[in-house]
């Protein structure tokens, strides 16, 4: 592969000198970068969104592996779609490398087993409309590498969110997002510049695929769940907005029916 970018020497120096205002607006400068790389990467997003909706309409689902940082931003992305969206625990599902304990503490050298992503995800019954999406900063990871090229050998549909350009994760998917974002504000940190392009790309993914599942109405999400009681405050706004109709009726109906999405469809029967 190229020179990796994710390991380059940042663009700053003697930043253990830098008075903290300072500091603060060099990381901020680096950050602004970030939206125009992503904005490059959208016809190869949008074909991640296209492949991925069209096997979960048949039934699929969606995975998202990684270790560290990324695993832990794909697990991010997956735990909120049943709140947002409305839909079931085992539809969109992160892995990391090193399993569930690896999302507070690093698990030494879980990262480097090609083999284990497959194991991982065979755990769930894995079949060809479900799709992979491999998320590595450095795009090396053999965690995420020996996933992805398992499950596309397997017949399930494969892609990837990296951000150095030519890498071995890019080349084993079948469509790669390559957010080459340059060198982080401190050396090597991807958690940084990477991190916020990984979760930018996660974010336009999964509610590119919730929409085109019918999860949105409007700009509304009606099926979200109504779980604490800012939520169910947002649902009575919902519906007050789109009926016409007192708090107190919506708050009846709501309760009644449980769902924006079925309050709506009730109501304008």
């Amino acid at each position: 592969m190229k020179d990796r970018t994710t390991e380059s020497d940042s663009l700053y120096d003697n930043l253990e000198n830098m008075p903290v205002g300072e500091l603060l607006h060099s990381i901020n400068k680096e950050d602004k970068k970030v939206p125009e790389v992503v904005e490059g990467c959208i016809p190869q997003i949008e074909k991640i969104v296209v492949e991925v909706s069209k096997r979960m309409k048949a039934g699929g689902r969606l995975f998202y592996i990684g270790a560290g940082t990324s695993g832990r931003l794909g697990i991010v992305d997956a735990s909120e779609c049943p709140p947002t969206f409305g839909v079931s625990h085992d539809m969109v599902i992160g892995l990391i490398a090193g399993g569930d304990s690896a999302i507070r503490k690093a698990v030494e050298f879980a990262e480097d087993d090609t083999a284990q992503a497959w194991k991982d995800l065979s755990e769930y019954n894995i079949g060809p409309n479900d799709s992979v999406i491999g998320i590595a900063a450095s795009g090396t990871t053999p965690y995420v590498i020996g996933g992805v090229k398992d499950a596309r050998k397997n017949g399930l549909f494969t892609g990837c969110i990296t951000c150095n350009d030519g890498s071995p994760l890019a080349q084993a998917v079948e469509v790669p997002v390559e957010a080459v974002v340059g060198p982080e504000f401190v050396t090597g940190s991807t958690r940084m510049k990477a991190g916020t392009a990984q979760k930018l790309i996660l974010n336009m993914i999964s509610t590119g695929v919730m929409v085109s599942l019918g999860r949105v109405k409007g700009n509304k999400m009606v099926d979200m769940q109504l779980s604490n009681d800012k939520l169910v405050d947002r649902g009575c706004r919902m519906l007050m907005n789109s009926l016409n109709i007192s708090r107190v009726e919506a708050q009846e109906l709501l309760s009644s029916y449980g769902s924006v999405r079925k309050v709506i469809e009730h109501y304008k029967k």
